[in-house]
């Protein structure tokens, strides 16, 4: 019987099939410490030609994760012309505390100098055979390099607001690690900018089990952002506008003020505060009405925060809203004092809602909000049910409100005041346009009168601009936020639109909406259809199925994707106009985002500085995907998807798929 490897299309020495003994030699090498159970479902119950699909040094990770072949999907796939690569220009880790390594260093043991703390020693397994190219390659390269101290410093601010093992929340006063965040030139290397080239064709270097629908954790993050920047443009903006009714009589308002909603997915509290600044600026100081917020843009989109894992107080549980207010989510500052106690301090004050400024201490170790504080929502106060670790000193601790329409309504009413002014009405949050129903289910039942009565300003008195889509999807990517993804997922639906629009001669013209109140009517999507409009756009543009969404986020267990799903995407994406802002929002192997650790993982790994990755973890999942620049200047296409059905050690797990970005690194 003749075996062959399954969809392997690129072999080389190391991926030949491997018969029996060379199994049972990893079995007995202690490194290894294979259990029986492991070998026999490797060699066993598994068919060898799943393992020839897989090199040597996959297969490896594998076992020592307890985990089979059957357990992975991975693609990798060239892309591009190697002589005019899209991919940014990699990025030098130095460490200047070492002498040694103040300087970039290229070609060191024919590869770039790209590891943490030891440029010096060349990686075992890099190939002999593209040692020349590999060189002539380097020397063309410029390297954006990097402090070792400025990334552990990063890291540890990251982890600081984090407050769960996975999902990373975006807060805008968290400094870049690297200049220009934002901006689309920001690691742009020597690559071709005529969007209108021919995409080359290649076949896959490796494609195991591709078409296997797999729950993919936030990986799921790159669907929604990339089909945003094609939708919606790399430049779109939200506006959050604001309107009267009434008239302004001096600094005072007889009437309401209507915020308007516009789905922004980072209305920080800073940004608020500017937004409310800047109608002050209009000349309002007093308002003798409400202020009246219209989320109306997002129908019925909140949800159950404790529905995914029962930890309603995560951050990354939180609902999105039409106007969503920093995510839902309060900040409690901790500082130690004299007495056995710690005073605590809160970002954002809430209007009308009790919050602690003091608490006792206890002698144990600082853990999560949930262990540390016992944090409880009641109706009117905050209440926390443990004393404060003693070891947690001067701490950050990050806890979502409950509700994302509450939240916003009390943080405006704070802020309002905050800025001297006054308030004789309420502030009303509700899902409808003003002028369609104002009283509708809620407490203001008052009809207006005298000066009130006036209608709605015809103009918006303030139009505040969001920050553009390329930054809001930097934040997504490379810090993987959930609630962000949402957002944008759901501005697909409402701004992704073609009206018919009358003009003088009874002509019409197509014109893309790009703004949400275009002419007096604003633009209203929920869950079912922003995700058909998704639907619609893979099924238009990409040859695979569409993957199954139920928010975008990948923070659920019911949404699934192939690898070849993500594979197609990403080859897509790589010619796409908006690439450079697309690829400048994934994280850094060994750098930046939330595949930094990967240089402590593996150390010695060619990928590091060389890979722009999105991951993914659950309990029992976990996945990267984005791009890898190849020694030989090939760039790549990378996809690994792990399901288990145990949960799985996500250390050993994560280092089966820093392999496969070290061996693709090596081509």
């Amino acid at each position: 019987m003749r075996l062959t490897a399954k969809r392997y299309t690129s072999c080389t020495s190391t991926d030949k099939l491997k018969p029996f003994h060379t199994y049972l030699r990893l079995f007995n090498r202690s490194s290894q410490r294979l259990s029986a159970r492991v070998l026999l479902t490797t060699v066993m119950v598994s068919p060898l030609y799943a393992h020839a699909a897989l090199p040597e040094a996959i297969q490896i990770a594998l076992a020592r994760a307890d985990l089979t072949a059957a357990d992975i999907s991975m693609v990798i796939t060239p892309v591009g012309d190697k002589t005019a690569s899209r991919l940014p220009a990699p990025v030098q880790v130095i460490d200047s505390s070492n002498s040694a390594h103040n300087e970039p260093k290229l070609g060191t043991q024919n590869k770039l100098a790209t590891t943490t703390s030891d440029t010096s020693s060349a990686h075992q397994n890099t190939p002999q055979t593209n040692n020349n190219v590999y060189n002539e390659v380097s020397q063309q390269i410029t390297l954006t390099t990097v402090e070792k101290r400025t990334i552990k410093q990063r890291e540890r601010q990251m982890r600081a607001y984090t407050d769960d093992p996975y999902t990373y929340q975006s807060l805008e006063s968290i400094p870049t690690i690297l200049p220009d965040k934002p901006s689309t030139a920001a690691f742009i290397g020597n690559h071709a900018t005529d969007t209108a080239s021919i995409t080359l064709s290649f076949s896959p270097l490796l494609s195991h089990q591709p078409d296997i629908a797999r729950t993919p954790a936030s990986t799921m993050k790159l669907v929604p952002s990339f089909i945003a920047l094609d939708t919606l443009g790399a430049d779109f903006v939200w506006h959050t506008r604001v309107y009267h009714t009434g008239v302004i009589v001096g600094d005072r308002l007889y009437g309401d003020l209507i915020i308007q909603g516009s789905g922004d997915p980072k209305m920080t509290h800073e940004r608020l505060q500017q937004l409310l600044y800047q109608v002050k600026s209009t000349g309002i100081r007093h308002i003798d009405g409400d202020i009246i917020i219209d989320s109306a843009v997002f129908s019925q989109v909140n949800k159950d925060p404790g529905a995914f894992d029962n930890s309603p107080l995560r951050p990354y549980n939180a609902s999105p809203d039409g106007f969503l207010v920093n995510f839902s989510t309060i900040g409690i500052q901790s500082y130690p004092l004299a007495n056995g106690q710690a005073r605590l301090t809160y970002t954002q004050q809430l209007a009308n809602y009790q919050l602690p400024n003091k608490i006792n201490t206890r002698p144990v170790a600082c853990g999560q909000a949930r262990y540390s504080l016992e944090p409880q929502w009641q109706p009117t106060q905050l209440t926390l049910n443990a004393n404060l670790p003693e070891s947690c000193g001067e701490h950050a601790f990050y806890i979502a409100y409950p509700d994302a329409k509450d939240f916003a309504a009390r943080v405006i009413a704070a802020k309002w005041q905050a800025l001297g002014n006054t308030l004789s009405g309420d502030v009303i949050t509700q899902e409808s346009p003003y002028h369609m129903k104002k009283n509708e289910g809620t407490k203001n039942t008052k009809s207006p009168r005298g000066l009130a009565a006036y209608p709605m300003s015809p103009l918006p008195i303030v139009s505040y601009p969001s920050l553009n889509l390329t930054q809001q999807i930097y934040d997504i990517n490379h810090f993987s936020n959930n609630v962000m993804t949402e957002q944008v997922a759901l501005s697909i639906g409402a701004y992704n639109k073609t009206n018919s629009i009358k003009i003088a001669d009874n002509k019409t013209i197509d014109n893309k909406i790009s703004s949400l109140y275009q002419f007096g009517k604003p633009a209203t999507t929920d869950y079912p259809a922003a995700l058909q409009t998704i639907n619609q756009w893979w099924q238009t543009n990409l040859t695979t199925p569409p993957p199954k969404l139920t928010n975008g986020s990948g923070l659920c267990r019911d949404c699934t994707i192939s690898a070849a799903n993500l594979s197609e995407l990403l080859t897509y994406a790589y010619q796409h106009p908006s690439f450079d802002a697309y690829a400048n929002s994934l994280g850094i192997a060994g750098v930046s985002g939330t595949i930094s650790a990967h240089s402590d993982r593996l150390p010695k790994s060619a990928a590091i500085g060389r890979s722009w990755i999105k991951t993914g973890t659950l309990n029992n999942v976990t996945s990267m995907a984005g791009y890898v620049k190849g020694a030989s200047g090939q760039d790549y296409v990378v996809v690994g998807i792990i399901n288990t059905d145990h949960a799985l050690n996500a250390y050993t797990a994560r280092l089966v798929l820093d392999t496969m970005l070290d061996w693709t690194a090596q081509h």
